[in-house]
């Protein structure tokens, strides 16, 4: 058996093992987790949470899933931030300085007090790439955004108000449209795709029960792999 911790669900106390994470010390405490989880393997950015342990002031950000329990933790979830999303058509944007002035004023509010990269479940240089997409230097930004899961916690300590992980999707959707060389073998998989290369094979994927395992990692260990 796994130590006994006491954690804080909410403000409401919970006895919880030790080896567990936020995520599966709520379900194991009874909560039934219906929103603010997904991947559970700290891809898709839907567990954000902050918490505090008992003496320290510091309030810690995090993503449940991948974060384990600490005796005395405080602990709250923020399954969804309310960023600005601007609508855009990507066909008729701009790839300078000109879109982040015209979509994300905001940015150049920033007051350079770091609390973004902080706060950062990735560990990414928050306030660096935003620092790009304010000079338009769009493929830098891209680079430096490319693990956001867009959790939104840089976002919830920001004082300047800026929705970085919209910043950052905008100028990896520049980057990718206007800036980064063609791929030809992606557009050939894509036109594949468009004209049901794949559909009879997809068909049968999806035909194939759940419960048939072996026939499923045949599938994969028998298929067509490129050279």
């Amino acid at each position: 058996m796994s130590e006994m911790v006491n954690i804080f669900l909410f403000g409401k106390k919970y006895e919880v093992p030790s080896n567990l994470t936020i995520m599966k010390a709520m379900e194991y405490a009874g909560y039934q987790l219906v929103r603010g989880c997904g991947c559970r393997n700290g891809f898709c950015g839907a567990c954000a949470t902050v918490y505090r342990i008992k003496g320290d002031r510091e309030l810690k950000a995090c993503l449940a899933c991948s974060t384990q329990v600490q005796n005395d933790m405080y602990i709250a979830t923020l399954p969804f931030f309310p960023l600005v999303k601007q609508v855009y058509d990507i066909n008729k944007v701009s790839a300078d300085q000109m879109v982040m002035m015209q979509l994300y004023p905001e940015i150049y509010s920033c007051v350079g007090c770091n609390a973004c990269t902080k706060a950062c479940t990735q560990e990414l240089a928050v306030m660096q790439y935003i620092a790009y997409a304010q000079r338009g230097d769009f493929e830098k930004c891209a680079e430096l955004s490319f693990d956001c899961v867009m959790c939104g916690v840089c976002s919830s300590r920001c004082p300047a108000g800026i929705s970085h992980p919209q910043v950052a999707m905008l100028a990896r959707r520049i980057n990718g449209k206007y800036i980064a060389p063609d791929c030809e073998h992606l557009n050939k998989r894509v036109e594949e795709i468009a004209n049901k290369k794949y559909d009879d094979e997809l068909e049968k994927l999806m035909a194939t029960s759940r419960d048939n395992v072996q026939a499923i990692k045949d599938m994969y260990n028998n298929r067509e792999i490129e050279k």
